[in-house]
């Protein structure tokens, strides 16, 4: 119970921060952004307090972790996907092109005989 208690503040608390931002229309901005600022960081604060909060942030580290262990292409490695790619498209255009105007002539010219001018 007391986790949900203290989920419902942190909701309150953001809730508290981003109508600080509308109740200071009249002020600087930074002034208004610094309020909703604030009301994240205390709600996230009062959230990591939570069981809930404590497995969220575990699952973020782990993310973080992870994603390093990520092997990222080279420059020269992304180069030449890229270019495989280009020629790929450039293939199937030529194709998608020929073949729809091979089908343009038979269908047209021979089957109808529907010949342009």
């Amino acid at each position: 119970m007391a986790d949900k208690i203290k989920f419902s503040l942190a909701l309150v608390l953001l809730a508290a921060g981003v109508a600080g931002f509308y109740l200071l229309s009249g002020q600087a901005m930074i002034l208004r952004v610094l309020a909703v600022l604030a009301g994240v960081a205390v709600a996230a604060a009062v959230a990591w307090k939570t069981a809930q909060g404590q497995r969220f942030f575990a699952f973020a580290n782990e993310s973080v972790v992870e994603a390093r262990k990520v092997v990222w292409p080279t420059r020269k490695e992304t180069m030449q996907t890229t270019a495989m790619v280009f020629a790929f498209v450039v293939v199937m255009a030529l194709f998608l092109y020929l073949t729809d105007k091979s089908l343009e002539w038979v269908l047209y010219d021979l089957v109808l005989g529907w010949k342009k001018s």
